[in-house]
């Protein structure tokens, strides 16, 4: 595809002959306007700009990814619409024209987002786990992942995540709720290993885990299984990192927590304790659901302070408790959507749930995340029905793509859009670099590709065009976002 791009001038430095290369720009920009990835040319300059000032010699993280998760409901819907909009929505997720999601997360046993409770281990008492079996996936969850990695050129990595280990290896023997008996930590870890191996069989190669989703539990609604930091990291360093090591299965990421970013604190001071402690933890996971509005940088930047050199990725989030609003973009951009704590979160904290924009709060967090050390943030389902569903649990979420499954319809909300302005173009392997922004009503964030590209995003919550100057190595653009807007700028420097 051509571009369409804005040259900048040059500007000579008078210090002998010497001069800066120019560089180029493209702007795209989704706003409640209408602009769904817009190529933006038109600015509208105005008096007293603000000013975003890079500078990619101060480099921060190294980027993993952006994506979703591939759940059993997703997979599901996939197979209920027809092969022209699978392939669509497929294609949206995966293709180099689409959002080319580079991290993605799938369960191990069902999760609330699965059709109906199951365990790759039915069998009680199966300690060796001879009769184990990924039968329930082959349906609709393995296919879906084949065919995304069938699209993406560049390929994407998949970690996987347990929900709850079957409840006979569990002390309340129930699907929800209870802990892993000890005398099953080592067939759990064997559980671990023998998935990688039917994965792999099936041509989809595993890149990592995190060891529990949500280990506080989930108000004991659907599959869970507790841990305390104490007990997971005892499983983890003397049952899990030593199986895959054996197994020659070293190299497979573990990832440590799994929860909200809140209770942080307590779970990377005994994560990361010592040396023995931290061997087999290469990194922390996290989830949002904590507040709407709030991205907690002092915890996300402790965590970083613990282990600087593991991963810190945002394994989690959605719009939960609301049921998705059909073809009406206008509503994702106003603050009337509430969440999980809305009603019942006890009063000092309620204020951490205001009604919120889905939109803004996206936009929010990821940009926020990317300014305190989190190196990859992925989304919960990226398909759900009309309902919010279909799932077990009755657990109604919005994804950011949504199918009529009767009239065979999809719906592109805003917020697969907002996913794009990040996963399109900050691609694995970029560094987040120094961003000076000097409008406090503005969110930047920014990252140096491998490219050499720069990618800038912009967020705009406020209600009036916002103009700035854009500065890099010494030339300066000015560039205005809309009101209610994320841009993402891509810079194109030392051109020849």
């Amino acid at each position: 595809m051509i571009r369409n791009v804005i040259q900048i001038g040059l500007i000579f430095i008078m210090t002998g002959i010497s001069c800066t290369k120019p560089f180029e720009v493209e702007v795209f920009e989704t706003s409640e306007s209408g602009n769904k990835l817009t190529k933006r040319t038109d600015f509208v300059t105005g008096a007293n700009p603000s000013t975003i000032v890079l500078d990619d010699s101060k480099e921060f993280q190294v980027i993993t990814g952006f994506g979703g998760a591939f759940t059993e409901s997703s997979a599901y819907l996939l197979n209920q619409v027809s092969k022209e909009n699978r392939d669509l929505i497929l294609r949206a997720y995966f293709a180099k024209e689409g959002a080319r999601y580079s991290l993605t997360r799938t369960h191990m046993n069902s999760c609330d987002f699965s059709m109906n409770n199951y365990s790759y281990t039915p069998v009680a008492a199966d300690t060796e786990l001879k009769h184990f079996s990924i039968d329930e996936d082959r349906e609709d969850l393995i296919p879906m992942i084949k065919d995304a990695m069938a699209i993406s050129e560049d390929g994407f990595r998949l970690f996987a995540s347990p929900w709850t280990a079957a409840p006979w290896m569990k002390d309340n023997n129930s699907w929800v709720g209870g802990k892993l008996l000890p005398k099953y930590y080592g067939t759990w870890a064997l559980f671990f290993s023998k998935y990688v191996d039917a994965y792999k069989a099936e041509g989809i190669d595993i890149w990592g885990f995190t060891v529990e989703n949500e280990p506080h539990g989930n108000g004991e609604n659907w599959e869970s299984m507790h841990y305390s930091p104490e007990e997971m990291t005892h499983f983890v360093q003397h049952f899990l990192g030593p199986k895959l090591e054996a197994d020659g299965k070293g190299d497979l990421v573990i990832l440590g927590y799994d929860q909200n970013r809140e209770g942080i604190r307590e779970w990377v001071d005994v994560m990361y304790k010592d040396e023995a402690s931290s061997k087999y933890y290469d990194g922390t996971a996290v989830h949002w659901y904590e507040s709407t509005y709030d991205y907690f940088p002092t915890e996300l930047q402790y965590a970083h302070e613990k282990a600087p050199d593991k991963y810190l990725i945002q394994t989690e989030a959605c719009v939960d408790a609301e049921v998705p609003v059909w073809k009406d973009d206008k509503w994702y951009w106003k603050k009337e959507a509430t969440d999980w704590g809305y009603d019942w979160r006890e009063h000092s904290k309620k204020y951490l749930h205001p009604k919120y924009a889905p939109s803004n709060r996206y936009a929010r967090d990821i940009i926020g995340c990317l300014n305190n050390w989190v190196d990859g943030w992925v989304d919960w389902n990226m398909v759900l029905d009309v309902k919010g569903g279909p799932n077990w649990a009755n657990n109604w979420c919005i994804a950011p793509v949504i199918v009529d499954t009767d009239k065979d319809e999809v719906y592109f909300t805003p917020l697969y859009f907002i996913m794009a302005h990040f996963s399109k173009y900050i691609r694995p392997g970029a560094v987040v670099i120094d961003a000076q922004n000097s409008d406090s009503e503005l969110m930047v964030t920014a990252a140096k590709n491998p490219d050499a590209t720069i990618a800038v995003v912009v967020f705009n919550e406020g209600n009036s065009h916002k103009n700035f100057e854009l500065t890099h190595n010494g030339i300066t653009k000015n560039i205005s976002i809309s009101p209610q807007a994320i841009q993402t700028i891509v810079i194109y420097s030392n051109l020849n």
